[in-house]
């Protein structure tokens, strides 16, 4: 039995005023939302079980839209960028929430409903009480069995409205060439590869931005074939492996390969369906597996960024095994052997010699496994809650969850994502500066270029080094930007037909 399931808890007090209210024209209130079953998801966007948990709302919402039950995010941010409206606004964009999200300043709403942990599910019954609560993901049978309970004790008590609660909300998403674009690769032969998130879909263009293949139809789904009718969910890594493409195609908890010589697109692990916790993996298309965020490849090896559960894990393309590499599972920063080491949310490899880099988010970290000794050890990065902006020696400096890098020699590129910078890591000298990043409030690119004051970058998910130049995924701008290391500019790619 889960805490408070069924069992009144207390009366839910009001949200405050003056707080902003995404996908929703005006405020909503307690007093406002009688009569209606009110479930509030408390979350906040980095958060890997919160995504986990957004389909099962989705899900739940359309099955009762004609009923007078309320969805409402409350969004609790962790991160000092999660907690600005603006960036939020992008996130619920992202996501394709449609129910009403409020932006919690400060985390009043969390202290009033007395949450302790992302994400929180709860439910309010039309009478304004309390009446179901409990943290974490995997809650749907819950949730629905006490939205359909109190539906029907209420309307035999007549304290259910007669009609949903009209909303209304009146933001459109924009339309853009790109959306939301969360990784690319770059061949030996100067060939770009990009996920086009948002779209479903994975670009490949010449390094002048020119698109030469789309590939997936842009409809959201798990399904193989050619190019045009192929089908991806909001993928994110990328990878070339001579003329193939390796995928994390994110949502469909699936890693994918695209065949440029026959345009086919074939699922090569993964069953579409998220994965348990621990698993001990197996032969591929068996194997149920838990958003893939990145890939890299060595030799037959793909390294595949494991977030949804704080591992990183290895696919054989000859054996088509997929078996789990480094990690616990227990998200932490703890170092050691790759088995009993801690990762949390790993979103982003590179590989550069005998050394697997890897953009650990949640602890805001660069880490690294020596692929010869199959040891972890963190480079920058300290704990769950330790974050910001600073530049300096190694173990002094804080990014604010990265989610990309890319390692050149003695250079570790960072997509510091959060803080909407590049940063570099010089590890010969042990330092970290920032290359493109920010003053106070105002980010600006250094040092000193006045084109990079027109657009500055917005929560970069990936850069990647390829002729003197960092090619990004400018995400939240749904642009690719290109810097020149010689001239210290940042431009932006045309992609192109």
């Amino acid at each position: 039995m889960f805490e408070g399931f069924f069992q009144p808890l207390a009366k839910a007090p009001d949200f405050p005023e003056g707080f902003e209210w995404i996908n929703a024209d005006e405020p909503l209130t307690i007093p406002k939302l009688r009569g209606s079953v009110v479930v509030l998801d408390f979350w906040t966007y980095c958060c890997i079980n919160c995504m986990h948990t957004l389909p099962t709302l989705a899900q739940l919402e359309e099955k009762y839209r004609e009923k007078p039950v309320v969805f409402i995010g409350v969004h609790s941010g962790k991160f000092f960028t999660e907690q600005e409206a603006s960036n939020v606004k992008s996130a619920v964009a992202r996501y394709e929430i449609r129910h009403p999200v409020v932006v919690d300043r400060e985390m009043q709403i969390w202290r009033k409903f007395q949450v302790n942990a992302w994400p929180t599910i709860l439910i309010i019954d039309p009478a304004g009480t309390i009446v179901y609560k409990q943290s974490g993901e995997g809650q749907r049978d819950e949730i629905d069995d006490t939205i359909e309970v109190l539906l029907q004790n209420h309307a035999k008590k007549g304290t259910l409205a007669k009609s949903p609660l009209q909303i209304h909300n009146s933001w459109k998403v924009p339309d853009h060439l790109l959306s939301f674009p969360g990784k690319i690769s770059i061949s030996k032969t100067g060939k770009m590869a990009l996920s086009d998130s948002n779209h479903n879909r994975i670009l490949v263009t010449d390094i002048s931005g020119k698109i030469l293949h789309v590939i997936g139809s842009g409809k959201s789904g798990l399904g193989d074939g050619d190019f045009a009718s192929a089908k991806f969910f909001r993928p994110q890594g990328v990878v070339w492996r001579g003329n193939e493409i390796f995928v994390a195609d994110t949502e469909n908890h699936a890693l994918r390969k695209i065949n440029l010589e026959q345009n086919l697109v074939e699922t090569v692990a993964g069953t579409g369906k998220q994965g348990p916790w621990i698993s001990a993996g197996g032969k591929g298309k068996s194997v149920s597996i838990t958003s893939p965020w990145d890939v890299a490849v060595r030799d037959n090896l793909i390294y595949v960024a494991m977030a949804g559960n704080h591992q990183i894990w290895t696919y054989d393309a000859e054996s088509q095994m997929i078996l789990p590499y480094a990690g616990s599972g227990h998200e932490n920063i703890i170092d050691g052997p790759v088995r009993s080491a801690q990762l949390a949310q790993p979103s982003g490899l590179s590989i550069f010699g005998d050394d697997l880099y890897f953009a650990d988010s949640e602890v805001s970290a660069i880490r690294k496994i020596d692929l010869t000794s199959n040891n972890v050890k963190t480079i920058v990065g300290r704990g769950l809650f330790e974050f910001g902006y600073q530049d300096g020696n190694v173990d002094d400096a804080l990014l604010q969850h990265p989610l990309g890098l890319c390692a050149v020699s003695d250079t570790i590129f960072v997509a510091d994502t959060y803080n909407s910078a590049i940063r570099t890591i010089d590890l010969k000298n042990t330092q970290v500066a920032t290359l493109i990043g920010k003053t106070e409030k105002n980010l600006v690119c250094l040092p000193g270029n006045p084109q990079c004051d027109i657009l500055p970058l917005y929560e970069p998910s990936d850069v990647e080094f390829y002729g003197n130049k960092l090619y990004i995924t400018d995400t939240n701008n749904h642009l690719i930007r290109t810097f020149d290391l010689s001239t210290n500019s940042l431009d932006t790619l045309d992609v192109r037909i």
